[in-house]
């Protein structure tokens, strides 16, 4: 795995942003993304269970830069019913097409076939990227703290705000979690994995979690494959959890979901 594997997927955003502007102009996004009214309550489900019990983001993922292939014909209107039907409080879609194997397509499929809130997963660089994740129908977005100066995250997460969406910034460390806390953001997501080196160490969640403020939401994410994995975490003051690759290479998504929530 190269190391400098972050580096790339946001150069190679960069060039796709590029591309999609002379397509579709930034204004024209600000328009549709003005006009939208229907949202699902991303932040208010995740509130709800981390006063009340255990709360699945659970992700459709195709492929990952340090897994290869994990499913790459998963349909994203079967699994969104299946993950709805398991208990799931979100359904996390990875858009980025060219490390993983994701689409805007499998984002709209997956709303279109569910009730509950849809993440879009995504390098999120620009605003012209929130205006397009509102088109397309998420009702919230990742923003990765890392990958944004300072300045240029608390503009994101305002833009989500005022168009009626979520976000949710992801960290990874104390940098991270300065520029996330001064955000203003409501929903942290801890990722247990380096997007530099892609290695995975479920204790980064635990460790960062009392950083927080108690009007901030923790997500953990990353390296949760087990009920007790989970139950590690939650003795940590966390009760969200993303989980993506263990819930796509389940035999049966919605048990392994009731599973995850201690209800299997």
């Amino acid at each position: 795995m190269a190391k400098d594997i972050l580096q790339k997927i946001v150069e190679t955003k960069a060039r796709e942003v590029e591309a999609a502007r002379r397509l579709i102009p930034e204004s024209e996004l600000r328009r549709l993304a003005a006009g939208r009214d229907k949202w699902r309550p991303f932040l208010g489900n995740l509130q709800h269970a981390h006063r009340e019990g255990t709360g699945i983001i659970a992700e459709i993922k195709r492929a990952s830069p340090s897994r290869g292939v994990i499913r790459a014909d998963i349909d994203p209107a079967d699994y969104a019913r299946k993950y709805e039907a398991g208990g799931a409080i979100a359904i996390s879609v990875l858009t980025d097409s060219s490390y993983f194997m994701g689409s805007a397509d499998d984002l709209k499929q997956a709303r279109r076939a569910s009730t509950i809130p849809v993440l879009r997963k995504e390098f999120v660089i620009s605003e012209y990227q929130v205006y397009e994740s509102a088109v397309m129908g998420a009702d919230a977005v990742l923003l990765i703290a890392r990958i944004l100066s300072e300045s240029l995250l608390c503009d994101l997460v305002a833009i989500c705000r005022e168009l009626g969406m979520d976000s949710l910034v992801e960290i990874h460390g104390p940098e991270d979690m300065e520029k996330a806390v001064r955000s203003g953001a409501k929903i942290i997501g801890i990722n247990n994995r380096d997007l530099k080196t892609f290695d995975t160490d479920t204790g980064v969640a635990v460790r960062m979690v009392s950083g927080l403020s108690s009007g901030q939401i923790p997500v953990a994410a990353s390296g949760i494959n087990s009920r007790g994995d989970i139950e590690k975490m939650e003795q940590a003051g966390i009760h969200n959890f993303l989980v993506g690759e263990s819930i796509v290479r389940a035999a049966d998504p919605v048990a392994f979901i009731k599973e995850l929530k201690g209800g299997g």
